[in-house]
């Protein structure tokens, strides 16, 4: 078992910057995988990043160039560094954990063990 709680969400203006924090505890076997999602009000969820068990990062398209994704593993933290923010990023960003051994695929935010509960991101100008 695998639980993920993510923090760090708010509310901040168009060009500003976010970091989100996810704390993973439980079985680190089922952590291979480590990702971001979101979702938007009225719309289907979203891939966001992704960091492998050896550090490789993946990112959706929309992203690349302004958020970063990393990971502690001594404070068993996942972040997601968001920059130059737009009214489209605003959604509510979740986090995500598997064992793998395959991470970045079409819709893996539906395919993963397990999800956190999220927190809300807004952006305005």
């Amino acid at each position: 078992q695998v639980h993920l709680v993510e923090s760090g969400g708010g509310s901040v203006q168009a060009g500003g910057s976010l970091r989100l924090s996810c704390a993973v505890s439980g079985d680190a076997s089922n952590t291979y995988c480590l990702g971001w999602f979101r979702q938007a009000p009225g719309k289907g969820r979203e891939g966001v990043a992704i960091i492998d068990g050896n550090g490789l990062a993946s990112y959706a398209g929309s992203v690349v160039g302004r958020f970063a994704i990393s990971k502690d593993n001594a404070k068993n933290t996942l972040y997601l560094q968001m920059n130059s923010l737009t009214p489209d990023d605003t959604a509510v960003y979740s986090c995500a954990a598997d064992s793998g051994p395959r991470c970045w695929y079409n819709s893996w935010y539906d395919n993963y063990k397990y999800r956190g509960q999220g927190t809300q991101v807004t952006v305005s100008y």
